[in-house]
């Protein structure tokens, strides 16, 4: 049965990282948003002024945050359509909240549910600082307002988003990703993943 799976949760936590090396572990298609549709937003960002690096902004939110995430969603499908797992690395947060969302991205597929495994790793930490410090130490532009904001931005980092999809609950897998990413740890990700 192909597997899709979700890394979900907020920066810093370590979404990427943990997807990483359980891809390791099972072959897949490897979506990580920001990759998919990075070099785009800052693109238009310059083109109307503003910070390319500011995913907070309205503008961002009403005309490029849904660009993103429907390019990813539909290279999700070009590959679920041609029998590859995929792994999807974003917080999905509206995503996730849309019942009908998961429904329509398997359907476009050519696919049905009993040929692809939904599962969801929500990626938390239990401490802000280990937070702090990932996003520091991952040196990306696009988190520069974030560290300079901190105070306003800090979030709970093991902040669990609402999942609406018709998926089991034994298919969502709260991760605490606080500490070193073990190989103990991988393997349990991995036979959440399998079974």
């Amino acid at each position: 049965m192909q597997k899709l799976v979700f890394f979900v949760g907020v920066a810093g936590t370590g979404k990427t990282t943990v997807a990483e090396k359980v891809s390791e572990d099972i072959s897949c298609a490897f979506l990580d948003r920001d990759t998919v549709g990075g070099r785009f937003v800052e693109r238009f960002l310059e083109m109307n002024d503003l910070d390319p690096n500011d995913r907070d902004s309205t503008f961002y939110k009403e005309n490029l945050r849904d660009l993103e995430y429907d390019t990813t969603k539909d290279i999700c499908i070009e590959n679920l359509r041609v029998g590859q797992n995929v792994f999807m690395i974003s917080p999905f947060t509206a995503e996730l909240k849309n019942k009908e969302w998961i429904e329509e991205v398997i359907a476009a597929s050519g696919k049905s549910k009993a040929e692809v495994d939904v599962k969801v790793v929500v990626v938390t930490l239990q401490d802000m600082e280990q937070q702090r410090e990932r996003i520091e130490e991952r040196g990306t532009d696009r988190d520069t307002w974030k560290l300079e904001n901190w105070d306003s931005y800090e979030t709970r980092v093991d902040f669990v988003p609402t999942i609406n999809w018709d998926i089991p609950k034994e298919n969502i897998n709260i991760f605490d990703n606080s500490g070193d990413l073990t190989e103990e740890k991988v393997d349990k990700l991995v036979s959440f993943i399998q079974k």
